[in-house]
């Protein structure tokens, strides 16, 4: 079970059982992570889990009930959901707590029923209902036949299948029978409602006659009753939904002859059964799986009625006794009897293409020790499995759904293809292609994810231009023996995995592409990096509506041009792009819209998902690019400092020093995630691309190494982003501060060339200059806070480094993360911080121990 599937199903059962508060769904999901087992729920264990139920249930006949009706309808999961509930009840303290639970849910629902209950009320005849009361109690009347639960007519079934069909297929309507089919009842092989007896004297009782009179006229009528027609003295009862036929025998009838009569008189439901459902499901709405059921199973009915037929002759030849009749019959019940179970379980379950097969194949394994009903059954499943196994094959061997009764395990939807290049998300190759669970056939169960991935592995190939088969393709047989077919479906998703890896290795570049997807989002070309930053400097310290992105385009191709990005064969592919929401959104990889091979190779290898991840990397890395470039330009502008007096030497120190002391620590975090962290990892993913054995492994090599980066980058860890966030978000605040206490001290010295209110030798001021002076007096005032200021940014700037060092140090110590310990050798290169985190690991251990 998957953890998706798990965190499902424990949030359902929170919310059947009304629980709320505690501890909430994630410690169960917890538990139940942890305590999985690959434990496969057998018949045996199945059964002593009924066993122990029934002995602690109130009501054992009312689960064994149910128990059977849920079997007879062949419910998926039915067994090892009473094996969970066998280990629920012994443990007392869980059966106190759902008791409980029960209690109060009984309650509620009590206080709901009596608060909300509706009630009918009939007028008085004296009185005329209005319009209004009217149109209500039509209403009401509606809903209570719609929730009412009388099975639904074969027709009403039909239309419905058809129009679901037609809606999913509206080029390729279904077939339909023509209305006399239906219309005409004598066409059908089952018992006529309200028809003449077949013969004789209906004035006569029955049991007047002398005994071997009574058995003549009853084998005259039992070989009536046995081919669906009514006799004299034996009729059928109509049958409502899906009951099995009973009988009325004439009461004046001897007996013996009664109870022999009672003997053979199952042969007739059990045919009467298999007529309706060959007759019913032999229309094309209930899919080709049923239409070859019913034909293997009228394949076996040619030989009861044949036999009927013999035991008919006899009995014009007078050789033909009761005894001898259920003498004949005797071998035949067996058969019928299991044709007409499996009808009533297909018929009540629903079923139709893989839930008829998983039926059928649960049935011929139930019956391993009798060989002659296994024989049977295997027969029936081996003759309805054909025309899945075609679609089967098509799918494995070609990459092609021909699916026209939605039968098959693998569901397409109809996706368009042309919003691809626009909006180039894993959703084509996630969503086009589904499994569909409960047309999965059992014996398939294991093999479901091979047999989806094969298909899709062949279809991304063909959507591509290329004509594939797989040169291992032979007929699928349904055997007992699952290694048969299991081997086949392997053998073609080997070969579709190896015809897609080559696809994409050699002849599209994937290694190539990977490479040029490194050169700008992970920074792999540095230079172009610094051109395209030099060029577009001015362009984007626009407001993000004034940008024009031509001229972006434009500079982006000479920066391309000017770098060592020039030899790089995809560098075309390259486009900027504005996100007016982040700013580290820069650039994207937009492949070639005209070409459709990528169209349909982007969605498998570069999805959406996955240029998610490029995107964080390059956002982070492309952050700390921009704040080591703002620290660097106060280090320029700074420059000027020599020239202004000796007083304020030592507020410039102490500012130098936190900038150095800030640059060092963007420039080793740089550092650390370039050279030691994704340069290995790439190498890592590179070399094992080279042994990949098929596209699965190649997925998951390029998914780990995306992940790795994350993880040792510090992006899976919100503690340890929080805090680097913080620390990069001072160093921009530092910087906008010296910038403009740069831009003070050039007042300052302009206030010393002029005189606002005599001018200088130069000459009075100008209208321009006093303007400009008079918007700036604020920040002359505030020069003499520029030491607190600065000693305000160095503690917090030294509390979060300090910080994170710290905890860097914990998380690589706990969670076996070496590689981020690097980051603290290099920023501690001199021991600096060395006494500082010995000194905050002693007093968190000395709370730990308090």
């Amino acid at each position: 079970m998957s953890e998706f599937r798990i965190h499902h199903d424990v949030n359902e059962l929170l919310s059947l059982l009304h629980v709320r508060g505690g501890d909430g769904a994630e410690v169960y999901i917890d538990l139940l992570q942890k305590n999985r087992t690959p434990y496969v729920t057998t018949t045996v264990s199945a059964h002593s889990a009924k066993v122990k139920i029934v002995e602690y249930s109130k009501t054992p006949e009312d689960f064994l009930r149910k128990y059977d009706e849920l079997k007879s309808k062949n419910v998926r999961n039915l067994d090892p959901l009473v094996y969970l509930l066998s280990k629920l009840s012994e443990d007392k303290e869980t059966l106190q707590c759902l008791q409980q639970n029960a209690k109060e849910r009984s309650e509620a629902t009590g206080n709901v029923t009596s608060s909300t209950s509706t009630t009918f009320a009939i007028p008085p005849t004296s009185t005329k209902m209005s319009m209004q009361e009217l149109e209500e109690l039509r209403k009401k009347l509606g809903n209570v036949t719609a929730s009412s639960n009388v099975p639904q007519s074969a027709e009403v079934t039909r239309k419905m299948l058809r129009d679901r069909h037609n809606k999913k297929n509206p080029t390729q309507p279904n077939p339909v029978f023509p209305n006399w089919v239906y219309d005409r009842p004598a066409l059908i092989g089952d018992f006529i409602t309200g028809a003449t007896p077949a013969g004789g004297d209906p004035a006569v009782a029955v049991g007047t006659m002398p005994l071997p009179a009574q058995e003549q006229a009853l084998v005259d009528d039992l070989l009536f009753v046995l081919i669906g027609v009514d006799g004299r003295d034996i009729t059928a009862q109509p049958v409502l939904g899906r009951q099995n036929r009973s009988f009325i025998i004439d009461p004046s009838l001897d007996m013996s002859i009664k109870e022999l009569v009672n003997r053979i008189l199952p042969v007739a439901s059990y045919y009467s059964t298999i007529t309706r459902f060959t007759e019913e499901k032999s229309s094309f709405e209930y899919g080709q799986v049923n239409h070859a059921l019913t034909a293997a199973m009228r394949t076996l009915m040619k030989e009861y009625l044949i036999l009927v037929t013999q035991l008919e002759h006899l009995h014009r030849q007078g050789m033909l006794s009761l005894q001898k009749l259920w003498f004949y019959i005797q071998p035949t019940m067996r058969t019928m009897e299991i044709l007409a179970s499996i009808a009533s379980s297909v018929d009540k379950g629903d079923c139709m293409g893989g839930s008829t097969l998983s039926l059928l194949h649960d049935r011929t394994f139930n019956y391993t020790g009798d060989s002659q009903a296994q024989e049977l059954c295997l027969y029936l499943t081996k003759a309805a499995s054909v025309p899945y196994f075609e679609i089967l094959e098509k799918w494995i061997y070609r990459g092609i759904i021909k699916d026209p009764y939605s039968e098959f395990m693998v569901e397409e939807h109809e996706l368009q293809k042309e919003k691809i290049q626009e909006d180039y998300n894993d959703k084509y190759w996630d969503q086009r292609y589904t499994i569909v669970q409960h047309r999965i056939p059992s014996f398939l169960q294991k093999m479901a994810d091979k047999i989806l991935s094969t298909g899709k592995y062949l279809n991304v190939v063909r959507e591509c231009g290329r004509d594939v088969t797989c040169p291992d393709a032979k007929e699928i047989l349904y055997t007992l023996k699952e290694r048969a077919y299991v081997e086949q479906i392997e053998k073609s998703y080997y070969y579709a995995s190896k015809v897609l890896l080559d696809f994409l290795m050699e002849e599209k570049e994937l290694v190539a592409r990977l490479r040029s997807i490194k050169h700008y989002f992970l920074m792999d070309k540095g230079d172009f990096f610094v051109h395209f930053m030099d060029l577009t400097e001015e362009e984007l310290k626009k407001p993000v509506d004034d940008i024009v992105p031509p001229r972006l385009e434009a500079l982006l191709e000479l920066a391309l041009r000017m770098s060592t990005a020039n030899t790089d064969p995809f560098k075309d592919d390259l486009k900027v792009i504005i996100n007016q929401t982040t700013l580290g959104q820069l650039c994207a990889v937009l492949w070639d819209s005209q070409s459709r091979p990528i169209q349909c190779l982007r969605p498998l290898y570069f999805s959406r998902k996955a240029l998610t991840r490029y995107q964080m990397l390059f956002r982070h890395i492309f952050y700390c690019k921009h704040v080591e470039r703002l620290l660097c330009n106060v280090w320029i502008s700074n420059k000027t400092a020599k020239q202004y007096a000796l007083h304020r030497a030592k507020w410039f120190a102490a500012a130098f020093a936190l900038r150095q002391r800030m640059l060092n620590f963007v420039q080793n975090i740089q550092y650390y995630m370039m050279f030691e962290v994704m340069e290995p990892t790439w190498h890592i993913m590179e070399n094992n691309l080279k042994s990949a054995s098929n596209i699965d492994d190649v997925l998951c090599h390029h998914t780990s190494f995306l992940d790795n980066c994350l993880k040792d980058c510090m992006l899976t860890n919100p503690e340890l982003l929080k805090i680097f966030s913080k620390l990069m978000s001072v160093c921009v605040m530092f910087t906008n501060c010296m910038q403009r206490f740069t831009q003070s001290m050039k007042l300052d010295r302009e206030m010393n060339r002029l005189t606002l209110e005599h001018g200088t030798m130069e000459g009075p001021p100008t209208q321009s200059e006093r303007t400009f002076l008079a918007e700036h007096m604020d920040a002359l005032q505030s020069d003499s806070c520029f030491e607190a200021t600065i000693s305000k940014f160095d503690s917090n700037f030294s509390t979060l480094l300090l910080d994170l060092l710290d905890k860097l140090s914990v998380y690589s110590t706990n969670d076996c993360e070496h590689s981020m310990i690097n980051i603290i050798y290099r920023l501690d290169f001199n021991g600096f911080y060395t006494e500082r985190l010995e000194r905050m690991a002693i007093e968190r251990s000395q709370k730990a121990a308090a």
